[in-house]
């Protein structure tokens, strides 16, 4: 019998290499906004998290809109931009330029985010991880991507480490953003009020049996308070009723 030999069998320990998979397209989904980026950035990756998500700004009248992410730090970005009180409005995949870069090679550079606040500052974000950021290429890349960039498109451009978004950070502030949506005036209220006055604060737990409402709602309102940085917990670790929390200077 002819012996088969089969390409990624158990004599190939390597990772096959695999076809290019399309872009997801959404069709439209019943009482939610499209997606109105100017990149689709869903194609298939090996080493990037692709993250969906539908989220809501004043812009649109509260009502939910797709958005699309390259990486689960760039939607942690997003998250700590909707969880804020002062942001008016968010896109994603907002503008590409064109520029040369350092060999003079035309390229095209996609921005992660642009962020409007409600005073009308408008912010484009560059999400990168630190071990590119350290480049000195990356570096050259970036001024010459700032220097393509219109005037007009926004009022300043930051980049942002996507290291500095732990995962533990992000699953934090994906529980702060679904908290967000569910708002809780007077459960915030109550907590804020409480925690400024008790003087035994120390575990987040501390809270629950000072104030009148029941313990999930002040758990969520804790969510929503380190969100907006009235209260201040580390972000690095597990946020629950045994975190140390404290009331932002």
């Amino acid at each position: 019998m002819e012996e088969q030999i089969i390409e990624h069998d158990e004599w190939n320990y390597g990772i096959p290499k695999l076809q290019r998979a399309s872009k997801i397209e959404l069709g439209h989904i019943y009482g939610v906004l499209p997606f109105d980026g100017v990149r689709n950035p869903s194609s298939r990756s090996s080493t990037a998290h692709r993250v969906f998500l539908t989220y809501k700004t004043a812009a649109n009248d509260w009502k939910p809109k797709v958005g699309i992410c390259e990486s689960s730090a760039e939607a942690a970005v997003a998250f700590e931009a909707l969880i804020s009180a002062s942001t008016h409005d968010l896109h994603f995949q907002p503008l590409t330029v064109d520029y040369r870069d350092e060999d003079g090679r035309r390229r095209q550079h996609t921005f992660d985010l642009l962020i409007t606040n409600r005073n009308g500052h408008r912010r484009l974000v560059f999400v990168r991880n630190a071990a590119s950021l350290e480049k000195p290429k990356t570096q050259r890349e970036i001024q010459a991507i700032a220097a393509a960039t219109p005037k007009q498109a926004a009022d300043d451009l930051i980049v942002v480490d996507a290291n500095e978004y732990t995962r533990q950070r992000r699953e934090n502030l994906f529980r702060m953003y679904r908290c967000a949506f569910e708002p809780d005036p007077e459960a915030d209220e109550i907590v804020l009020s409480t925690a400024r006055r008790l003087k035994t604060l120390w575990h987040m737990k501390d809270l629950f049996p000072h104030v009148p409402i029941p313990q999930h709602r002040a758990f969520a309102a804790c969510y929503r308070l380190v969100g907006q940085r009235y209260l201040r917990a580390n972000l690095d670790q597990v946020l629950w009723e045994r975190s140390r929390i404290e009331v932002a200077a």
